[in-house]
């Protein structure tokens, strides 16, 4: 009878024991991957508020999660979304801010990928990344991305293997999960993840091991892909014999449950023997011996009794210590962060300000409560002068409930005595234990300069624009009445100064009279007020008349100009001068098929071959080479004329393009200064570009781009050949 009071008291002290030890291993993993959703919480808040972030802010606002020893952490990583049609944009923006070159991999399908873009191991096993690799092509960790965008909260994966872990041996890899909080920039709009590997069986290991003490077989249970329940991780009993307690525990971790399964052998529990109820029946004859076993059990209970008070708290001890660290680890990242952030409690008292947001508010705490915010802090509106209402302030409203983004305003006090522009955005919080709000502060003062003295530029830009428009309406009108009221007279002056000229004429080969010589100035005058007029006209078009686009075959079109510009040479005329004419060096390579206005384009040619046949050294012809140059994947056509001719002087490549400027070259060419300026407006016109370089070896080389068409819309052009040109 004694023997099995003893027993039942044995086994209810075994139980007890049990059921402590798994209460401190259920606590144990929840204060544990608490503390990673509250470290993921953080950085996902802190990222948010960067407005520019590359590979360095990165690594510095991640750097203090190294040092805290995450049990089975990974890796931590930035993840970002993106459609199968903005994968090059979206690579292209992140390079910029990479440290290195970043190619993202695409998974194999449409929709939405995931790339990771910035990465930070936490295990020295983890030897590959996740930058650039499609989180889409795993389910598990695809779901709980877009869980947790659409949740707006932290959210764990179901159990699969990660995909850095793939290239490990086989006996290496584990089961794990991923733990993702999504990432909001201070105006609400969605920036992306950040996610955080966890490998199960190191963290079971590394979490519980000093609390089981050998003494239990822990398994961990979560869904896998298929949501089917899965052994994730086990620590093994160092004891011996066939476990009789067992115990089923849950565990919320973000948004999914884990089970942990527990089994002990109730005789290696602490204050358990399994041979003193034997020992008693054997001896339970003797009422002495009995006696003095009684008092023997009651002392080593009392033993056993105050160990396990001992080993409770050092276990205590070590937890406080534990959190101590955890907190020290948190202040060292809000003070390393430079966004201000801000804690009240229920009742409005600050719990914690962080370096930034006391430097931005420039004095110390208000003790008397919300009602003083404004007036103690010296809060304004935007415009500087109106006093914040203190019923509107993001801290005053996140205690009552509501979450407010960016809410711009001007703090002035002693400690600001110039003021600061800043955006404050607020949250409810409601942490275990305790309620109240948060809110994170971010200096735009240096913005707002920048966006006045951007609106300042803008503006004086637009009077600029104004002015120009005004110039330009005036040369347009100027043109208008030259077209209409000097081109007819100038036509018969010119035609009344021929047939004087004609009239004046006397027998072939008698030097010119005075009369004849009048007559001929007077006709040279009026062509060239004529070719003026038709500058005049051909650039007000170029700028105001109606572009009509079409497939331009170039390559025939710039045979046309040649040919019709070197027509005089083909016939046996004589150049300008009257001596005997000097045939150009012409050469046009293979030119692409185009979309372009004809008509604006042919003009745009032929003054560009005019100034090359014109601006030649003397006594020696015209070189000239007609080219074009692409580049691939871009759908712009480079032009190019280069020619051997005087070129042009230093300082002057640019104000060639301006209306009526000449370079003085110390020779009379003739001109009116208009035709590169037309070629400059029909260039824009097209949404290209024109300019002009050196050429190596002497002479000038002008440029100009437009859009190409595919080869093969028209018949593969050949290289076209002029007399005296090279092919």
């Amino acid at each position: 009878m004694v023997g099995g009071v003893l027993d039942r008291a044995e086994r209810r002290s075994a139980t007890e024991q049990f059921d402590r030890r798994t209460s401190l291993l259920t606590a144990a993993v929840r204060t544990e991957t608490g503390r990673y959703v509250d470290t993921l919480q953080t950085l996902a808040a802190a990222t948010g508020t960067i407005p520019v972030l590359t590979t360095s802010v990165f690594a510095a606002a991640t750097a203090p999660l190294a040092a805290m020893h995450l049990a089975g952490a990974s890796s931590i990583a930035f993840i970002v979304p993106a459609a199968t049609e903005q994968v090059p944009a979206v690579q292209a923006y992140w390079r910029t801010r990479s440290a290195g070159p970043l190619t993202l991999k695409p998974a194999r399908g449409t929709g939405e990928h995931q790339f990771g873009i910035f990465s930070r191991a936490l295990d020295p096993r983890t030897r590959s990344s996740t930058l650039g690799i499609d989180l889409a092509q795993a389910a598990a960790p695809s779901q709980a991305l877009a869980e947790a965008r659409r949740t707006g909260s932290v959210t764990a994966s179901d159990t699969y293997q990660l995909l850095i872990d793939r290239r490990l041996p086989p006996g290496a890899r584990q089961l794990s999960f991923v733990l993702t909080a999504p990432v909001y920039e201070a105006g609400g709009a969605f920036r992306g993840w950040i996610l955080m590997g966890l490998r199960g069986q190191d963290f079971i290991g590394t979490t519980l091991e000093r609390l089981s003490q050998g003494l239990l077989d822990v398994t961990l249970w979560a869904a896998n892909s298929t949501r089917t329940q899965v052994p994730v991780a086990r620590l093994h009993d160092a004891g011996s014999g066939e476990p009789d307690l067992h115990g089923d525990l849950t565990v919320a971790v973000a948004d999914r449950i884990w089970r942990l399964h527990v089994d002990a052998n109730s005789t290696a529990m602490p204050g358990a023997d399994g041979n003193l109820a034997l020992t008693v029946l054997v001896a339970g004859a003797l009422v002495s011996l009995l006696l003095t076993t009684l008092v023997f059990v009651l002392a080593t209970a009392r033993s056993r009794a105050q160990q396990r008070v001992r080993v409770a708290t050092a276990e205590l001890s070590a937890a406080e210590a534990e959190a101590r660290r955890q907190a020290g680890l948190l202040e060292a990242v809000l003070e390393s962060i430079s966004d201000g952030v801000g804690v009240v409690d229920t009742d409005g008292e600050f719990l914690l300000h962080n370096p930034a947001a006391k430097a931005m508010l420039g004095i110390g705490e208000d003790r008397g409560g919300p009602s003083n915010w404004q007036e103690h802090y010296g809060i304004f509106t935007e415009d500087g002068v109106t006093p914040f209402p203190a019923d509107r302030l993001p801290l005053v409203r996140a205690l009552g409930g509501e979450s407010t983004n960016q809410v711009e305003m001007v703090v002035r006090n002693a400690g600001q005595p110039e003021g600061i522009a800043i955006t404050v955005s607020g949250r409810p919080l409601n942490a275990p234990g305790q309620t109240g709000a948060v809110a994170v502060f971010h200096d735009v003062t240096a913005r707002k300069r920048a966006d006045r003295a951007l609106a300042e530029a803008m503006a004086g830009l637009h009077a600029e624009l104004t002015r120009r428009e005004a110039t330009e309406a005036e040369l347009r009108a100027f043109a208008g009445v030259v077209a209409h009221d000097l081109k007819s007279p100038l036509t018969a002056v010119a035609g009344y100064a021929e047939m004087l000229r004609d009239s004046l004429a006397g027998e072939p080969g008698d030097p010119p009279t005075r009369d004849q010589s009048a007559a001929g100035r007077i006709l040279q005058g009026a062509h060239r007020m004529q070719h003026l007029i038709d500058d005049l006209l051909s650039y007000a078009t170029a700028r105001d008349g109606a572009c009509q686009p079409e497939a331009v075959d170039l390559q025939a079109l710039a045979a046309d100009v040649v040919a019709e510009r070197t027509e005089h040479l083909r016939s046996g005329g004589t150049s300008p001068a009257g001596s005997p004419p000097l045939f150009p060096d012409i050469y046009t390579g293979p030119l692409p098929l185009v979309w372009a206005d004809r008509a604006m384009l042919r003009q745009l040619l032929d003054n560009l071959l005019g100034n090359a046949l014109k601006y030649t050294i003397p006594g020696q012809p015209a070189r000239i080479d007609i080219s074009a140059h692409t580049r691939p994947g871009d759908d712009q056509v480079r032009i190019e004329i280069a020619d051997r001719g005087i070129g042009i002087p230093d300082g002057e490549h640019e104000r060639i393009f301006t209306p009526f400027y000449r370079v003085q070259t110390g020779r009379d060419y003739t001109g009116t200064g208009l035709g590169l300026a037309i070629c400059r407006r029909i260039a824009d016109r097209h949404g290209g570009s024109l300019g002009v370089s050196d050429n190596p070896g002497g002479g000038s080389r002008f440029w100009f781009t437009l859009t190409a068409l595919p080869a093969g819309s028209l018949a593969d052009p050949l290289p076209v050949a002029v007399p005296g040109s090279r092919s």
